[in-house]
């Protein structure tokens, strides 16, 4: 599996990873709270401005931003529709700043603390027995390390498109893309219930 995580020595690397996902959720809040155009654009900028800094190439930086980016347009682009600009353009604001935040939080901390610091602010839930700390953990490191691989087997697919001389559409990918995605998911699922990880009492459960 390819990975999100840039290795470097920034400032924000540098940084608690319970510092950073706990300041990513104040900012989270604080967006969400927001409505003013000019609050919103600042906290763009304040997310654009932190994520470009870190230490990764601009061609790179710019690349793992479309998919997103795509998002934030569709969804904009719904919202003129159906209201007035103004409010088009705070949910654009709004979700960009988002992105951004976290696209800086995800370069700058790796899978392991991602699943470590989760795991730890799940642990009062354990106390419901509803549900297991580990797994929870486990479930948004495995989202974090599924998402470069889900935009690779698009890649590998388009191109494969092009190298028969077939016009490509975004939305005839949908199909190949889930099942593989299913299929490695699937494989993974099973390893990690032959290591144990999850614990017997779920490997137990059929």
């Amino acid at each position: 599996m390819q990975s999100l995580y840039v290795e470097a020595d920034s400032i924000l690397h540098r940084a608690a990873p319970g510092v950073k996902l706990g300041g990513l959720v104040v900012f989270s809040l604080a967006v969400f709270f927001t409505a003013n155009l000019w609050g919103l654009a600042g906290f763009a900028a304040l997310a654009a401005f932190v994520y470009f800094t870190l230490p990764i190439r601009l061609r790179p930086a710019l690349v793992r931003l479309v998919p997103m980016a795509f998002a934030v347009l569709l969804v904009g682009g719904f919202s003129l529709i159906f209201n007035p600009w103004e409010q088009a353009l705070v949910s654009v604001l709004r979700l960009s700043a988002l992105m951004l935040a976290a696209a800086a939080i995800t370069a700058a901390t790796s899978v392991p603390d991602f699943i470590d610091t989760i795991t730890r602010a799940a642990r009062p839930l354990e106390k419901t027995g509803l549900v297991r700390a580990a797994d929870i953990g486990l479930a948004v490191g495995l989202v974090i390390r599924f998402v470069p691989d889900i935009l690779s087997r698009y890649g590998a697919i388009r191109d494969a498109h092009r190298a028969r001389g077939i016009r490509f559409r975004p939305r005839g990918a949908i199909v190949p893309l889930i099942i593989l995605t299913l299929r490695d998911a699937d494989s993974i699922a099973d390893a990690i219930d032959a290591r144990g990880i999850r614990g017997e009492d779920r490997r137990n459960v059929k």
